[in-house]
C-alpha cells in the first residue's frame, strides 16, 4: 500500500542565537566615549551549565565561534529545516540590563543594534532581528526603539527576564509605549537572572547550580505576567503584544485559574481592569515552544494544550545553537496539521508581520 508523503511545513524560528566572533565585534559601532569600557561583560553570569550551552555539531568549518557564522547558520539550520525566517536574539548582549552603569548598558545596546543590522540582517533576507534595549533607563530604551524600530528587518524588541522589579510597574511603561508606537512586540528572554543588579533568580533567593536555576526560570515569567496584567499595561497600551520566550508553557493554565479566581474577590485593588485577567493574556501574550514540556505520556501534553489557546498563542522556537535545541520536524507531531502550521509559522508570520 502506497504511503502518502507527509506535507513539508514552513517554519519561522522565533529564538535563534547569533554570537559575536570576538569580544571586539562592537568596537566599530560603539561611540568613542565608551570604547575604553568596551570589553563585553556578558560572560559573568552566576550560573553555568556543566555540559556547555552549545550543540557539539554546530561548530562552523570557518573556525568562527558557534553561532557566529551567518553562512553556516543558513546551511546548518535554515535550509535543512525549511525555514522562512530565523529571528535573531544575541547571547552576547543579553546581560546588559544587569549592569550598574545604565549609560554604558544603553551604549552597548546601540552598538549591538547597528552591528546586527550591518552584519547579520543585511547578510540574508532570511534573518530578521530583535533590537535590544537596556531596562535601567526606560526613557533611553524608548529613544532607541524609536531610532531602530522603523528598520524593515527589525521585528521586535528584546529584554531579559532578570529585573529589580516586576515588569508591569509604571517605571517600565515608556518601553511599552514605544513598542506600541512602533508596532513591535516585546520579547522577554531568560539568561541573566540573579546576576549584577538583578534580584535573586527565585522567590526564595539564590540557588546553588545551573540545574536549579534553569528549572526555576518559569517563576520569573509568572511574576512578570501577573504584573503586566494587574498593573493595567494592556489597558493602557491596547495594541501592545508580549512574547515570553524560553520559559515553558505548562504553568500558564493553573496560574490563570488562580489569578481569575482571586480577581473575582479582589478586583477593587485593580479598578482599571475591565476584563478577566485570562482574557488579557489570551489577547496580548504569546509563548515560544522551546523548551516544551515533554511528559512520558504524550496525551498529557495534548490535554495541557486544550487548557489554553495554545494553537493561537504558541510560536515555534528551536533555541539554536544551544544544547536543548528543538527540531521542528519532530516536536508536536501529535497535533493536527492545521494546528502545527499555526505554531510552526503562521502565528509568528501574523505577529511579526512577515511575508
Amino acid at each position: 500500500m502506497h504511503k502518502e508523503k507527509e506535507e513539508v511545513l514552513r517554519v519561522i524560528d522565533c529564538d535563534v542565537h547569533n554570537q559575536f566572533r570576538t569580544g571586539k565585534d562592537l568596537f566599530p559601532y560603539l561611540e568613542d566615549t565608551w570604547k575604553s569600557q568596551a570589553v563585553l561583560r556578558g560572560g559573568g553570569l552566576p550560573y553555568a551549565t556543566p555540559i556547555g550551552n552549545k550543540r557539539k555539531d554546530a561548530n562552523p568549518p570557518s573556525g568562527l565561534p558557534v553561532g557566529a557564522d551567518p553562512e553556516y547558520m543558513i546551511q546548518h539550520l535554515i535550509e535543512p529545516y525549511n525555514m522562512d525566517y530565523a529571528l535573531l536574539c544575541s547571547d552576547g548582549i543579553i546581560a546588559v540590563s544587569a549592569f550598574a552603569d545604565a549609560d554604558y548598558a544603553a551604549a552597548l545596546c546601540r552598538a549591538y543594534n547597528d552591528y546586527q543590522i550591518a552584519e547579520w540582517l543585511s547578510y540574508s533576507p532570511k534573518f530578521k532581528g530583535f533590537l535590544c534595549v537596556a531596562t535601567q533607563d526606560p526613557l533611553q530604551a524608548a529613544k532607541e526603539i524609536d531610532r531602530i524600530g522603523p528598520h524593515p528587518d527589525i521585528v521586535g524588541v528584546s529584554i531579559v527576564g532578570g529585573s529589580r522589579m516586576p515588569y508591569g510597574q509604571r517605571f517600565f511603561h515608556p518601553i511599552y509605549e514605544a513598542c506600541q508606537r512602533n508596532d513591535l512586540p516585546l520579547v522577554i528572554h531568560p539568561g541573566a537572572e540573579g546576576s549584577g543588579i538583578f534580584n535573586p533568580p527565585t522567590a526564595v533567593g539564590y540557588v546553588s547550580n545551573y540545574l536549579e536555576w534553569h528549572t526555576c526560570l518559569p517563576q520569573t515569567y509568572m511574576a512578570h505576567l501577573v504584573s503586566f496584567v494587574c498593573e493595567g499595561v494592556f489597558e493602557k497600551f491596547p495594541n501592545f503584544k508580549l512574547v515570553l520566550s524560553e520559559g515553558g508553557v505548562s504553568w500558564l493554565p493553573p496560574l490563570l485559574w488562580r489569578l481569575d479566581k482571586n480577581f473575582k474577590a479582589l478586583r477593587s485593588s485593580n479598578p482599571w481592569l475591565k476584563r478577566m485577567p485570562s482574557e488579557y493574556v489570551r489577547d496580548h501574550i504569546f509563548m515560544t515552544t522551546q523548551p516544551i514540556e515533554e511528559p512520558d505520556n504524550p496525551k498529557h501534553l495534548a490535554m495541557m494544550f486544550e487548557m489554553f489557546d495554545a494553537e493561537n498563542m504558541l510560536l515555534f522556537s528551536s533555541d539554536y545553537p544551544h544544547w536543548d535545541f528543538d527540531d521542528p520536524m519532530k516536536i508536536l507531531k501529535q497535533l493536527p496539521v492545521e494546528k502545527r502550521k499555526k505554531i510552526l509559522s503562521e502565528n509568528a508570520r501574523t505577529l511579526f508581520k512577515l511575508a
